[in-house]
């Protein structure tokens, strides 16, 4: 018989049940955390000098990231993945990439360019003021 006693120690069934607890835990330590559009009115979540034309800048702190994919135009998604909720890692070339698993978003609109994310970044409205990208 393969099942253990109280006395000889843990069963399997434990062992799996605590495993998959370990499981979620790291997962939600992934990322997650998307903020509302309301929690971020008003803030300045990035300086339009530091945003390239093309690329973009991730504020991890707001969790947030705003690209200009062209001149003088910004934009504003989640920083969170849509996939399994990583933070996403950089942006450049007109792509914003999860290093998770892989997932690209554009730029210009955060919609998929390759998956395994399904569904696009959720965009935060942006105006410029004063040199800053201010979510209204």
């Amino acid at each position: 018989m393969d099942r253990m006693t109280d006395a000889e120690g843990i069963g399997r069934r434990t062992v799996l049940c605590g495993a998959g607890v370990v499981g979620a835990a790291a997962l939600a330590g992934c990322g997650g955390g998307e903020k509302s559009a309301e929690e971020l009115k008003g803030k300045e979540v990035a300086k339009a000098a530091d945003v390239p034309v093309g690329g973009g800048k991730i504020n991890a702190t707001e969790k947030i990231v705003v690209t200009q994919p062209a001149q003088g135009v910004f934009k504003a998604f989640t920083a969170v993945c849509t996939h399994q909720g990583c933070t996403v890692g950089g942006v450049s070339n007109g792509v914003i990439t999860c290093d998770c698993h892989g997932s690209e978003f554009a730029v210009a609109d955060g919609a998929v360019r390759r998956g395994p994310a399904d569904k696009p970044l959720k965009e935060y409205p942006v105006q410029v003021r004063g040199g800053g990208i201010v979510v209204t």
